[in-house]
């Protein structure tokens, strides 16, 4: 059983020291609120902290160290006390893009399918009248996951292969993301403007 030996209120400090951008922060946000939705709904309400952090944590090394993604990250994670299970989970992220690692556990092939497929939903979002995930349908989606000009930085090919490997469906995965990406929505917002205000 994975369980984590970092808080959470350390976990967003140590992320805070090396992100800045209010986008890399909001990402970082809505990965921590995905996974913890997935491992509730997978069953892994004891593990539900461990993929939130690893969520939280995945991108620590690429806002200031973009060309070491995921080969930064250990050291980085290392100096803060994190254990090896999650820097592992953490790494494998980038498989075999910027990693060697390649995601074993299914929290960690959760990781790999959603981190750029909620890079897309949420491009979607900005999309609608209400900027929200609220109200998001699967079909708009699924329209903007074919046109390849739409969020040309989130990998297609990823998400596809991510999928593949939970062998999940790409309808249900796109409709169970969306749900997760719901319930941590206000929260994220609301964190958002208080590190703006």
């Amino acid at each position: 059983m994975h369980t984590s030996n970092i808080s959470r209120e350390a976990a967003w400090e140590l992320l805070r020291q090396y992100n800045k951008e209010p986008f890399h922060l909001q990402h970082a946000l809505t990965l921590e609120g995905v996974m913890r939705w997935f491992a509730n709904f997978r069953g892994f309400e004891d593990e539900a902290d461990y993929w939130a952090i690893v969520g939280l944590l995945h991108d620590i090394d690429f806002e200031l160290y973009p060309d070491q993604h995921c080969k930064k990250a250990p050291e980085l994670l290392k100096a803060a006390g994190v254990g090896d299970d999650m820097i592992h989970s953490i790494c494998s992220h980038g498989y075999g893009i910027c990693s060697d690692i390649e995601p074993e556990h299914e929290m960690e092939k959760i990781l790999f399918a959603v981190d750029e497929f909620t890079g897309l939903i949420g491009a979607v979002a900005l999309m609608h009248p209400s900027k929200s995930v609220k109200d998001m349908k699967v079909s708009s989606v699924k329209k903007k996951f074919k046109d390849k000009h739409f969020a040309a930085g989130c990998s297609r090919t990823v998400i596809a292969e991510g999928v593949h490997n939970l062998k999940w469906e790409i309808g249900d995965f796109t409709s169970k993301t969306i749900k997760a990406m719901q319930s941590c929505e206000d929260d994220i917002r609301q964190t958002m403007e208080k590190l703006q205000a």
